[in-house]
């Protein structure tokens, strides 16, 4: 079956990032409607949520011309020696605010790889590109998804993990520099991590022949420019976006990112117990103590985190994801961004109707 979406259909080559609790049916529906593609993340939805956000993309946007993003990570393996460590260490944070961490904390979000309600839910709503985080789905569901005439994408932080998505016959690959927000999509959150910048990611996954999708400290079309120029068919931008009003982000994550200044993004496990880039706060720093014990399997920290962010409010236990380009962020109506992107590709760079046709 011949796919319902190619990159070159993009009049800008924008992927606005799947970002799971950020991005909104409104936010991909504006960016899809202004000539990017629009996408939006259910790793942290049921299934009848998800079936919800999807249809109210289609509804908003009156096409099923926008992205899905599913998360297939290693379910969690429960521990209740470590998790009493983390609650216990977390105790004094939760005194803070007159709350008592709670007795047990637990697997939060269920993985993609065994969520068949999910699958479904994807396939009857039947939108036109689906992207998998933290690495692949079984075959079975693969197929289905592409029998569906969905374009299949992945993300990559490296050479093996993009190796593997060709051999599993997906359609593009985004590859995931160091300097992206959110969860670094890398397949194994124990194993090695040459933390490769976007561009140099890039140079490495080139002559693989299929499309890549660079995502990671893009933020403005020069960024962008400069992508396209080392082998990107389109970007994925995420913290370009959070600003946006159409975005879920709340007052205090835009007030941080409004405040952020260059270094203020760290690399950590502590909020959700796999690494992801954010803004530093307190709970970040309490993660890279010494004396901070080994945390859960991901998502059961998210559990604690997500507790613990409940009783305090504000910045210093929020997962406020953001990448090293965060000072740079532009608050401004998603059209008006997508608008803006597309003169300053065109203005950086001049082969884009060429790169567009694959040219």
């Amino acid at each position: 079956m011949n796919r319902r979406f190619q990159l070159s259909d993009l009049r800008v080559p924008v992927i606005q990032a799947p970002m799971a609790g950020t991005a909104t049916p409104l936010l991909a529906a504006e960016v899809s409607r202004a000539g990017g593609m629009g996408s939006i993340g259910v790793a942290a939805a049921t299934a009848a949520q998800a079936a919800a956000m999807m249809a109210e993309t289609r509804e908003r946007l009156g096409s099923d011309r926008y992205g899905v993003n599913l998360f297939c990570h290693r379910p969690a393996q429960a521990d209740p020696a470590r998790e009493a460590g983390w609650l216990d260490y977390l105790a004094p944070e939760f005194r803070r605010f007159g709350a008592e961490p709670p007795a047990r904390i637990e697997e939060i979000y269920r993985s993609f790889l065994e969520d068949e309600e999910m699958l479904r839910a994807v396939l009857a709503a039947r939108p036109v590109l689906v992207t998998f985080h933290f690495g692949l789905p079984p075959a079975g569901h693969i197929a289905a998804l592409r029998d569906s005439g969905a374009t299949l994408g992945a993300t990559a932080t490296s050479r093996a993990e993009a190796l593997a998505i060709r051999e599993a016959g997906l359609d593009l690959i985004i590859a995931q520099g160091y300097q992206a927000g959110g969860h670094r999509g890398i397949f194994d959150p124990d194993g090695p991590d040459d933390r490769l910048a976007t561009e140099a990611l890039l140079r490495e996954l080139r002559d693989l022949g299929l499309p890549l999708v660079a995502a990671g400290g893009i933020m403005d079309g020069a960024d962008a420019a400069r992508c396209l120029g080392a082998g990107a068919a389109a970007v994925q931008m995420g913290t370009a976006f959070v600003a946006c009003p159409e975005s879920a982000a709340n007052d205090a994550y835009r007030a941080r990112l409004a405040d952020a200044k260059p270094g203020d993004t760290v690399m950590t496990r502590a909020i959700s117990g796999r690494p992801a880039r954010g803004l530093a706060n307190r709970l970040t720093a309490l993660g890279e103590a010494e004396d901070a014990p080994p945390l859960p399997d991901y998502p059961i920290t998210y559990d604690a985190a997500k507790r613990l962010q409940a009783v305090a409010g504000g910045s210093d236990y929020a997962a406020q994801w953001a990448g090293t380009g965060a000072p740079r962020a532009r608050p401004m109506p998603a059209a008006a961004l997508v608008a803006l992107l597309e003169r300053e590709i065109r203005a950086h760079f001049p082969g884009l109707g060429a790169c567009q046709n694959g040219e």
